[in-house]
């Protein structure tokens, strides 16, 4: 026990800095916030599809819902049905397997809906491309709105792509 209390004390306490505030997400979070407010009457809910990706994206669309990004305090939440959703946030070329379920998503997401590709291989295809296994990027299988690139996009590209995918929606 005091060889670790010693290890302890000539360490040091090694730890990485606090990020720094940065205004810019804040600003962000301000614009979509009051978008939000006005065309969704307060509340958006996304449902997120997996369609084959390598999970890198779910990572930074898990990190939206952190205390630091707090994407509910803006009224955003992610719901498990797409029957309940206003948006798709759809990552991952689309496998050959994932293909139906997608479209079926999709119509069962009420309209007016809005998609948003995520990540390189759901705006391009990525690697993986088009083959015998992947229908390629998330356009060759339902419409998209919004693509936000990245290999994965960060979760402020990400809260960027939402706010465009609100702004499109509300122009139409």
């Amino acid at each position: 026990m005091y060889r670790l209390l010693r290890q302890i004390v000539r360490t040091g306490i090694k730890t990485e800095p606090p990020p720094q505030a940065d205004e810019a997400l804040r600003v962000v979070q301000q614009r979509l916030k009051a978008e939000i407010l006005g065309v969704f009457a307060g509340s958006l809910a996304i449902r997120a599809v997996d369609a084959g990706s390598c999970n890198g994206c779910e990572l930074e669309i898990h990190m939206l819902n952190n205390p630091y990004y707090n994407l509910e305090g803006l009224g955003i939440k992610f719901v498990a049905s797409p029957r309940h959703a206003d948006m798709l946030l759809v990552t991952g070329p689309v496998s050959r397997n994932m293909e139906v379920a997608l479209k079926r998503t999709y119509d069962a997401t009420p309209d007016p809906k809005l998609v948003v590709a995520v990540g390189d291989c759901g705006c391009t295809g990525g690697v993986f491309g088009e083959s015998y296994a992947s229908c390629g990027r998330v356009a060759n299988v339902i419409p998209v709105d919004v693509a936000v690139p990245g290999c994965p996009p960060t979760p402020v590209a990400l809260m960027q792509g939402i706010l465009t995918a609100i702004s499109a929606g509300a122009e139409r």
